[in-house]
């Protein structure tokens, strides 16, 4: 057996664990006073998120997630994209910090909650024989504001707000949704890698999203399961996005494709959305994983 212990020189010493949601995979830390990162200021914390998400030369994911003490909610996420932005919510990352903090023993309590950049959001741990099994997200009410997306649409009155656009002479129309970040969502007859991974990322890019927008591509299937790929800004294709699965259940439901409770299939599974109409909030439900944890040596 290897007992690495030696640290290489010039580096610090990070502990990580590795989660997923449904495939949405982040490396997340618990900042502490062992956790090295104290003295990080927003560029060293960028190129972290750079390095540790590197698929081949660091741990590899789609981003990093920090774990922070707060004094508005019982718990802080701050996250950061694989290509160093930071975003301000992701709903898969949320529900695996619900399992880190409670699986840890950071807390013992089943509903918590956790402070974003895009505000306090309320979290419901479905616990089995001591462990995390699920998390329902209360992901508030979603955003249809066009100047607060935000977007430049086809009609500065029209909500919920669309933008169309031409491909191969076509129209194609995404209905604008802010879940705390933006979306934009395409009904199409079917989903393919051309339109993922062609058009997904000249449409993060449109001059019409002053803060690009990760786009979703969906097929209705019936009224209450819908299938969706993600093309996830600053990260691009991703197996999951939990935002995303909520931005595109409201965006059926406000083109009258699907009831307001949807199950919502990713590559990665299905993640359960219900858009409540008294509450006007939106409910996310789906698991959480933890893969793997180790130590990481961030060069200085």
């Amino acid at each position: 057996m290897n007992n690495f212990k030696a640290v290489p020189s010039g580096s610090k010493a990070i502990r990580f664990t590795k989660m997923h949601g449904l495939g949405n995979d982040y490396v997340y830390i618990l900042l502490s006073e062992n956790s090295g990162l104290a003295d990080f200021g927003p560029e060293e914390l960028s190129r972290l998120a750079r390095r540790i998400s590197h698929r081949h030369f660091g741990v590899g994911g789609d981003g990093m997630v920090i774990i922070a003490p707060s004094r508005e909610a019982d718990f802080k996420m701050r996250m950061w994209n694989a290509d160093g932005s930071e975003a301000q919510m992701c709903g898969n990352a949320s529900r695996c910090v619900g399992k880190f903090v409670f699986d840890s023993g950071l807390t013992s309590s089943h509903d918590i909650t956790l402070d974003t950049l895009a505000g306090i959001k309320r979290l419901h741990l479905h616990v089995e024989r001591n462990e995390v099994q699920a998390v329902t997200v209360d992901m508030g009410e979603p955003e249809l504001q066009p100047s607060r997306i935000p977007v430049v649409p086809d009609d500065d009155d029209s909500v919920p707000a669309t933008l169309t656009v031409s491909r191969e002479g076509a129209p194609m129309r995404f209905t604008a949704v802010s879940m705390g970040n933006p979306h934009g969502v395409c009904f199409v007859p079917e989903i393919t890698d051309s339109l993922v991974l062609g058009f997904g990322p000249e449409m993060e890019n449109h001059p019409a999203w002053p803060q690009k927008a990760n786009i979703e591509f969906a097929r209705v299937i019936d009224r209450s399961h819908v299938e969706m790929r993600v093309w996830e800004r600053g990260t691009g294709e991703t197996m999951a996005c939990g935002t995303g699965a909520c931005a595109t259940a409201v965006a059926a439901v406000l083109q009258g494709l699907a009831d307001r409770k949807v199950s919502v299939q990713l590559p990665g599974g299905s993640l359960l959305i219900e858009w409540d109409e008294a509450s006007g909030h939106v409910f996310m439900t789906g698991p959480a994983t933890i893969t793997a944890a180790g130590t990481y040596f961030h060069i200085c």
